[in-house]
């Protein structure tokens, strides 16, 4: 049965890659744009570009009123306070952010805590903190489904846990992880708590109030929004916590040539000249994504979902990783590697994700040198994904 998205007509980008005969199915890599979003930099970029919170002329007042009025915007989406939202270059430059701000924190002995299925993202800054600090790094193991495995996991989590770090929802496994019970422990233990809510702020809105994580960071990128910004958030005691680590303009309270004062949060770790246009998009897309029926949106991805995950148990020695809950699946051909099959599928234009998804070590662990990833957006459609089947049965009729 088709199942139309009554929002595809919304990206532009979608009509384009259809007449370059393209079916765009690596959405978790990042997403295309709304036509919100263009116009929100076209307007920028056309009205008079100018750098924010310094200048006192007009299009400065502009820029910094439509920048600030992006951090209400990503306070309201996460019920978080404006000043508990820092701008960054990614969540990747959100996660560095605080493995150099919370260095001083550490001594040896100490343990950082992530799972096993962490994108490189979220393992490589804490991994690089615990050589730094002498500190060790504990790897939570995972369940057959591709959760963190909580029993495990609890026992592993102790005294000496300093920090831990894990992914909202998995993007090679697409799982959900549990994250209220994992949180609340470490925060028993005394363990600051921080979150890559890349995949899952994607997913439906999260309260960060009820997640109670000391630390929360996305991209824009994959939420519709430009490229090249991040979010940090974080508790105000948490904040407190974080020692500068870029230093520049803008971050500056009093400067002098042998000692100088910083601002605190935000803009105290938004050295320099940020993404102005990037941040002003993603407020456009907070209010796109406001406007949409969160239930209907919900309603059609997992629809999308279900016929993604029947058409690839109904294929003949596909295996699917992990028990996916939500917006993507990874899968492996007996006796086809991931780079060939991918191959095929770019030839009919349909793009897929194939390797290690940047989670090598959780590939190594389950024994594979790589998988292909279908991502699913708010504008794909089942046509989309009949048109994806058609050219993994022809990929593989000639593979095998």
């Amino acid at each position: 049965m088709f199942q139309p998205s009554p929002w595809r007509a919304d990206f532009p980008a979608i009509a384009a890659l259809q007449r370059q005969h393209q079916t765009y199915l690596d959405n978790a890599a990042t997403t295309q744009k709304p036509q919100a979003v263009l116009d929100a930099l076209s307007h920028y970029y056309g009205h008079g570009a100018a750098n924010v919170h310094r200048a006192q002329h007009l299009p400065g007042a502009l820029a910094t009123q439509a920048f600030e009025d992006t951090r209400n915007k990503v306070a309201a989406w996460l019920n978080a306070d404006p000043q508990q939202i820092i701008f960054t270059h990614g969540a990747t430059s959100a996660l560095n952010l605080l493995a150099y701000g919370l260095e001083q924190d550490f001594q040896a002995g100490d343990e950082i805590a992530v799972s096993a299925l962490e994108h490189h993202a979220n393992l490589l800054p804490w991994q690089q903190l615990a050589r730094r600090r002498n500190a060790r790094l504990v790897i939570l193991p995972l369940d057959a489904h591709g959760r963190i495995d909580l029993e495990q996991a609890l026992q592993l989590i102790g005294p000496r846990t300093r920090l831990l770090a894990v992914s909202q929802l998995s993007n090679v496994l697409g799982t959900w992880q549990p994250l209220p019970s994992l949180l609340a422990h470490a925060r028993a233990q005394g363990a600051l708590t921080v979150v890559d809510g890349a995949q899952g702020v994607v997913h439906g809105r999260h309260d960060l109030q009820q997640l109670e994580c000391d630390f929360y960071v996305f991209s824009s990128h994959k939420l519709y929004g430009p490229d090249g910004v991040g979010v940090l958030y974080g508790r105000d005691r948490a904040l407190q916590r974080l020692r500068h680590w870029q230093f520049g303009g803008e971050m500056v309270q009093i400067a002098d040539y042998q000692a100088s004062s910083f601002r605190p949060a935000p803009l105290g770790f938004e050295a320099g000249t940020p993404p102005i246009a990037g941040v002003i998009g993603l407020g456009a897309t907070l209010e796109y994504l406001a406007k949409l029926d969160a239930n209907a949106v919900a309603a059609h991805e997992a629809s999308l979902h279900g016929y993604l995950l029947r058409g690839l148990s109904d294929r003949e020695g596909i295996r699917v990783l992990g028990t996916p809950d939500t917006a993507l699946a990874s899968f492996v051909i007996e006796g086809v590697h991931n780079a060939d099959i991918a191959h095929m599928l770019t030839e009919q234009g349909i793009a897929v994700r194939a390797g290690h998804h940047c989670a090598m070590p959780l590939l190594k662990r389950l024994d594979l040198d790589g998988a292909i990833r279908v991502s699913l957006a708010l504008y794909n459609d089942s046509d989309d994904l009949q048109r994806f089947f058609d050219a993994l049965d022809q990929g593989l009729e000639l593979l095998r």
